[in-house]
């Protein structure tokens, strides 16, 4: 089957599930019309403990559901990552008790998965372990009562990856929360070139009022290929072997998220992941190196698209707002986030019509994001607005 075929078969299958036009988009808005202006809750890193048994957080977060519940305009929630903190255990039981407050959200939740809760539950501080240079074994943190391993698997964060679809995507194409939103999946498309992407459920797309949402599973951490799982000398082929296909089918899955932005009726894109693929986290440039195929593929797709295209992003934890693939670009943001130009992470960009948005997280009381987006709109870029896009900080808890 050549390639041209099968990304015919991929495009008629993609328009079989999701509205890709305002009208059959109507499907998935409001009653009123499929133009009418509609309202997201967007969030991450959340909640999170400063210990494997700080609770705080986890117990504001039925307050923190009960606000966004009580807005009435929110038709759905978006979780951008990262559902524990780095020092927290990596738990099956863990997992679940957020699936079973996720179920009380009065409308669907779209969930991406971050770093904490797969890729670093090697460390010893999320309870994985740690490689013993003189045996050349991993030592696993043990639980004194019990002599067992605390962290699931050991820590091993392809398991753990495993687990968190399992847990959040038992379904291919059913959201999270209550309701319904269309979404397909990277899963329910099968690709003959790669049969490996099925395993990708977690990446999803749907269309709303002519515009286009897509996630990819990009978690902060370097992409999960620069930090050798349990501090061994060297990353495993395991380790590799994830990182790379992974990010193939990532780049995949934008490919086919913006031909169908090509196929007429859609105004924007929102792009959903975890990483902050800018942010250098007290490093050189060089740590965020291993995103440059994502971000590559971001600012083409965009350029091509020649419309408003919004990435959400957590992972770093503090809010910002800026045009990262434009050098000198205006920054809006707390802590002092704005002195470091993003651009200079990943440069040589100038795309225009691209914007980010890095949610607040880990915080109490818990903060989301009001985003609002106005079909036909075109505000300027400003703190925040962008195109079809508004967006409001709302305390939660």
């Amino acid at each position: 089957m050549t390639r041209r075929f099968y990304a015919a078969a991929t495009l008629a299958l993609a328009m079989g599930v999701v509205p890709a036009t305002p009208a059959a988009a109507a499907e998935n808005g409001p009653s009123h019309g499929a133009r009418a202006p509609f309202t997201l809750a967007v969030y991450g890193d959340a909640p999170y403990g400063t210990s494997p048994t700080d609770t705080s957080e986890l117990q504001a977060t039925p307050a923190f559901i009960a606000n966004v519940n009580a807005d009435p305009d929110v038709s759905t929630v978006i979780h951008v990552g990262d559902i524990h903190s780095g020092k927290q255990y990596c738990t099956a039981a863990y997992n679940q008790s957020i699936a079973a407050l996720w179920k009380t959200f009065a409308d669907p939740l779209v969930y991406t998965p971050g770093d904490n809760e797969w890729t670093d539950c090697h460390k010893a501080g999320e309870g994985g372990g740690k490689y013993n240079t003189a045996t050349g074994k991993i030592d696993p943190v043990l639980d004194p009562a019990t002599g067992q391993p605390v962290g699931y698997a050991s820590g091993n964060p392809a398991a753990n990856l495993d687990l968190i679809r399992r847990t959040f995507f038992p379904t291919p194409g059913r959201t999270l929360g209550s309701g319904t939103l269309r979404v397909l999946s990277q899963a329910q498309l099968p690709n003959w070139a790669h049969p490996e992407d099925a395993q990708y459920v977690e990446n999803v797309l749907w269309v709303k009022n002519g515009t286009l949402f897509v996630t990819i599973n990009v978690p902060g951490g370097s992409n999960n290929d620069a930090d050798p799982w349990y501090g061994a000398p060297t990353a495993s082929q395991e380790q590799l072997d994830e990182a790379a296909r992974r990010t193939a089918a990532d780049l995949r899955w934008l490919d086919t998220a913006f031909a169908l932005a090509h196929t007429g009726g859609i105004s924007s894109v929102v792009v959903s992941t975890q990483a902050d693929m800018w942010d250098v986290d007290g490093k050189t440039a060089a740590h965020v190196t291993n995103y440059e195929p994502i971000v590559a593929s971001l600012a083409s797709h965009t350029a091509a698209f020649g419309k408003p295209v919004l990435l959400l992003v957590g992972d770093s934890h503090v809010y910002r707002s800026d045009d990262p693939l434009r050098k000198d670009a205006p920054c809006a943001g707390d802590a002092g986030v704005c002195s470091y130009d993003a651009w200079n992470s990943h440069p040589g960009y100038d795309v225009p019509n691209f914007h980010r948005i890095v949610v607040h997280g880990s915080t109490v009381p818990l903060e989301w994001l009001k985003l609002t987006v106005t079909p036909g709109a075109h505000n300027p870029t400003t703190d925040t607005s962008f195109g079809p896009f508004t967006w409001a900080r709302i305390t939660g808890s």
